[in-house]
């Protein structure tokens, strides 16, 4: 990812609305440290952009015609150099989607002139983070807490809640003691976020989380089970031996036994 030391940001801004399009890039090219904005009226017109030059990042809206802004934010994650994505949307239910996909920030119509000068700070410490500077905090603890949708009502579950996670396609399921959650983020992007938090893939369609293990076992065909207060989780032999690792390192460090009191 290009830094952005000495110069200020190029900045592509994406939504299919004219009018809150221009207010965008009016706001942008008036915050501090943006030194070109560009616009596009629609996906295909910002995949052309993209390929044409380089911008360090992009604003962009969700709800687009022909192609969403999450399916453009996919494609431009394929990109040898992508740029920082930030979501500018009115629909707050696609957050964890959008940190999913790792988007920096989400902002939420109407932006605010504070807010977007808190998204472009998170910008520069993102691009300054993949140039080599220590990662921003805010940024690599994105998903703490995830929103789940039911029944037209929001609610939130803790990371540290959360014992094992099962991929169910573009889906997780979160297993907490209050529930298994489905929430949209494939489990390759959830790994990328909970890692530095002590979860663990030990199979290819299961996160755990290592202080959450209570013992293992094994099943009737000689298998390894991960067992938990809400669950077996079944652990594949190519990941066996880190896990064993992991839980006497956490054992060591006293944060299995921990780990356990507190779940």
């Amino acid at each position: 990812m290009t830094g952005t030391a000495g110069k200020g940001l190029q900045v592509l801004a994406v939504d299919d609305v004219a009018p809150a399009l221009d207010e965008l890039h009016r706001m942008l090219l008036e915050s501090p440290g943006v030194s070109d904005v560009a616009t596009a009226g629609d996906p295909l017109t910002a995949l052309r952009l993209l390929q044409a030059r380089h911008f360090d990042a992009v604003f962009l809206d969700i709800s687009m015609p022909e192609m969403d802004g999450m399916e453009l934010a996919a494609l431009l994650g394929r990109m040898t150099d992508p740029p920082v994505i930030v979501f500018v949307t009115a629909y707050e239910e696609h957050a964890a989607s959008a940190y999913g996909i790792g988007a920096v920030d989400y902002l939420l119509k109407p932006v605010g002139s504070e807010r977007l000068r808190g998204a472009l700070d998170r910008v520069r410490r993102f691009l300054g983070a993949a140039d080599g500077a220590a990662p921003e905090p805010a940024l690599v603890d994105a998903l703490a807490a995830v929103p789940v949708e039911l029944a037209g009502r929001t609610r939130y579950v803790r990371r540290d809640d959360v014992r094992f996670a099962e991929a169910q396609g573009d889906y997780v399921r979160l297993h907490a003691p209050s529930g298994a959650h489905l929430v949209r983020i494939p489990i390759s992007r959830l790994e990328e976020h909970w890692t530095h938090a002590g979860f663990v893939r030990v199979h290819r369609s299961y996160l755990l989380a290592v202080p959450a293990v209570r013992e293992l076992r094994s099943d009737v065909t000689g298998g390894l089970l991960a067992h938990t207060d809400v669950g077996d989780v079944p652990v594949s032999r190519r990941h066996a031996r880190e896990l064993r690792e992991r839980l006497l390192d956490a054992a060591t460090r006293g944060e299995f036994d921990r780990g356990n009191g507190r779940r």
